[in-house]
């Protein structure tokens, strides 16, 4: 007489219960991020390195581009500051937005064997893209030293700045993520998403040359008021950001975070069977 077991995963039994099951879940999401920390760099010649190189050699690049041959305005403060100081929130954005994107097909396994909420798997990618972020930040400081700059008070605020683009990158993330699960297209578009969007946020110029007319359409980007909100808080400078903009940017980062997890709660329950 033979016996067959069905494994079947079941979320909470109510949907209130989801929330309390993040927190009673809190280890495995301090597994995930240490775990993603480790492999990051894994079989790298230069490890956690490449967390400088890359937005180094950007800046490098927009410094020469925007800087000297496009001859864009420094708003009276170093060129590589100014674009460095961007690069800092979208080298955090695309790092967290790629990683949270790509995170529920790369714990395919996990998710198909066991409940958990998985909305605590595309989170992780907030930690890994925060250590690389500190790093970075790092480097900002030995510029201003080079060239004699010295923030504001103002530089107190970048924590809420940084909120801004966690709340960005995750509302993004959790969106894509869904969708990759069942579209593994996306897997194709998310390169193409961050490569556009590099060049489509005020990283190698400061938004303050776009026409007024122009500026409230072009803060439909919610990384211009991330960006802006940055540059204000390390530069100190008066004009950095565009307010009727900056409101906008904001609001709608709070809009796609709301959007993203609607979208991946709705989709959730059928992650086991589709992937």
């Amino acid at each position: 007489m033979s016996s067959e077991f069905i494994l079947v995963i079941e979320a909470g039994k109510t949907e209130r219960h989801y929330w309390k099951d993040i927190w009673r879940f809190r280890e495995l999401f301090l597994f995930l991020s240490w775990k993603d920390l480790l492999v990051r760099y894994k079989q790298t010649v230069i490890g956690v390195a490449w967390s400088v190189l890359r937005p180094l050699l950007t800046m490098i690049v927009f410094t020469f581009v925007f800087g000297r041959l496009a001859k864009m305005p420094d708003e009276g403060v170093p060129y590589p500051i100014l674009v460095y100081s961007a690069m800092l929130p979208w080298q955090f954005f695309s790092n967290s937005f790629t990683e949270a994107s790509n995170s529920l097909v790369a714990n395919s396994n996990l998710v198909s064997k066991i409940y958990f909420p998985r909305l605590i798997i595309p989170t992780t990618s907030i930690i890994v893209s925060f250590v690389d972020f500190l790093i970075s930040f790092s480097i900002l400081g030995c510029l201003m030293v080079w060239y004699g700059f010295m923030p504001s008070i103002q530089i107190l605020t970048l924590p809420l700045f940084l909120i801004f683009a966690m709340i960005t990158s995750l509302g993004a993330g959790y969106f894509i993520a869904a969708l990759n699960v069942k579209y593994r297209d996306f897997r194709y578009v998310i390169p193409f998403i961050v490569q556009f969007g590099l060049y489509l946020s005020p990283v190698g110029f400061s938004s303050s040359v776009i026409p007024e007319k122009w500026r409230l359409l072009y803060s439909i980007n919610p990384m211009v008021g991330v960006i802006d909100g940055f540059r204000w808080a390390i530069l100190g400078k008066e004009g950095l950001v565009y307010l009727p903009g900056f409101i906008l940017s904001i609001a709608l980062s709070l809009l796609i975070l709301f959007i993203g997890i609607i979208y991946f709660r709705k989709t959730e329950k059928t992650f086991a069977d589709v992937i």
